[in-house]
């Protein structure tokens, strides 16, 4: 296993840009849960830090793809350090609002604000994908090490946003992602010798890439997948205050996310043949299905059994994770042209992120209703959406899939 990930750090550079991306990735693990848990404990209640989490992940999915495109345009570095420079100063605005009892309305602002946080994950796998673009298992590899990278990021992420503000004061979780992003982007955006050329000429003619409908796909399947990983957060943190641990809840999540690691771990070495939209189908319906044990967990068991109950049917059902998140970006990789390669990953993560606001959201309002254990439905419910959302499109996706490879052929004949 180790020898198929040591050939893919034989380019130069390629430790260095992939270990700070991993850095600059912290946060997005961190603010979501962060804001929920600081309200929490500063208010009392969930609906509001899970309603500003949400308004975080729509401005998100609004302005991300657009940044993206302005990445793919004029080079990650130009466009990187200014906008983490906006969203630390929003996020700064955010902690002094919640700090100072600001009205309500001014904290959405700043977390509208923070929305222009750049996507470091699309940009190191446009990284990945220049170096390896004509050697297919590398690049499946480099994908399936991001995927992995992702996962620590939410295995490490929330356990120290939840416990830095629940023992040592509220705001300090989300003041730690925010240090996080400064240093993860400073230190990427300085490796500037495998940063991907632009395409300013090409990409300022083009239509957006959401244009392709293979894409349009896998973002709505995404949406889904979001709203799987949006409402487990904020279902879990209140099950777990209701089980008097809400400390417990960062560990619980990480071991959602310990179980998508080991998964996407194992799933980079094998080399793998056939259809990759047919592995994209077989991993959201597996997410589906690993999604009923949590279920029975909460309604079933009480006290420690319940938490202990909830994470091995969390680590379950994460084990379809990333191997789904993976193909999902190598068939991006596959659908969209090098120019705008960036803006189309972060389509995939703006589709997580709609789904995350969407969840987190009704996962909050769940919750207040009917109670924590009840709110477990809201993610089920996200998990069967997605397996529908994919057989539905599969068609689609897979003549979208056809024209490209027909194209490629004709394409090398006219370069030649």
């Amino acid at each position: 296993m180790l020898s198929s990930y040591r050939q893919i750090f034989a380019a130069p550079g390629s430790l260095a840009f992939s270990s700070s991306g991993l850095i600059a990735r912290l946060p997005i693990s961190m603010t979501g849960i962060g804001t929920v848990t600081m309200l929490a404990e500063m208010k009392g209640t969930f609906w509001l830090g899970s309603a500003l989490s949400a308004t975080l992940a729509v401005s998100a999915a609004v302005l991300g793809p657009w940044i993206s495109r302005l990445v793919d345009r004029h080079g990650q570095r130009r466009v990187a350090l200014p906008a983490t420079l906006a969203t630390v100063l929003a996020a700064a605005g955010l902690l002094l609002g919640a700090r100072t009892g600001l009205p309500d309305w001014t904290l959405f602002l700043f977390a509208a604000g923070m929305g222009v946080m750049p996507s470091t994950g699309s940009m190191v796998r446009a990284r990945w994908a220049h170096l390896y673009r004509d050697e297919p298992p590398k690049l499946h590899t480099a994908y399936s090490f991001e995927a992995v990278a992702d996962e620590i990021c939410f295995i490490v992420g929330p356990i120290l946003a939840v416990s830095l503000a629940t023992t040592v004061f509220p705001e300090s979780g989300v003041l730690l992602a925010g240090i996080f992003l400064v240093v993860g982007v400073l230190l990427f955006t300085g490796q500037r010798r495998t940063e991907p050329p632009v395409h300013p000429a090409a990409h300022h003619s083009g239509p957006s890439a959401i244009a392709n409908r293979g894409l349009q796909i896998l973002v709505m399947t995404l949406v889904a997948t979001g709203g799987v990983f949006g409402s487990v957060e904020v279902v879990t943190v209140a099950f777990a205050k209701a089980q008097q641990h809400t400390g417990a809840s960062g560990p619980v999540l990480a071991v959602y996310a310990l179980g998508s690691c080991l998964a996407g771990a194992v799933f980079g070495t094998l080399k793998l043949t056939g259809s990759m939209a047919r592995r994209f189908l077989i991993g959201v319906t597996v997410m589906a299905a690993g999604m009923v044990p949590l279920i029975l967990a909460a309604e079933l068991l009480h006290g420690t059994a319940a938490l202990v109950g909830v994470g091995a049917a969390l680590f379950l059902s994460g084990l379809a994770i990333s191997p789904t998140l993976i193909t999902a970006m190598a068939l991006v990789e596959r659908l969209v042209p090098a120019a705008q390669l960036t803006e189309g990953m972060t389509w995939t993560t703006t589709g997580l992120a709609l789904g995350v606001a969407v969840g987190s959201s009704a996962a909050g309002l769940v919750v207040d209703a009917n109670g924590a254990a009840n709110g477990y439905w809201v993610p089920v419910a996200a998990a069967g959406f997605g397996a529908l959302a994919g057989y539905a499109g599969m068609g689609r996706l897979r003549r979208q899939l056809a024209a490209v490879e027909q194209q490629a052929p004709a394409s090398e004949a006219v370069a030649s």
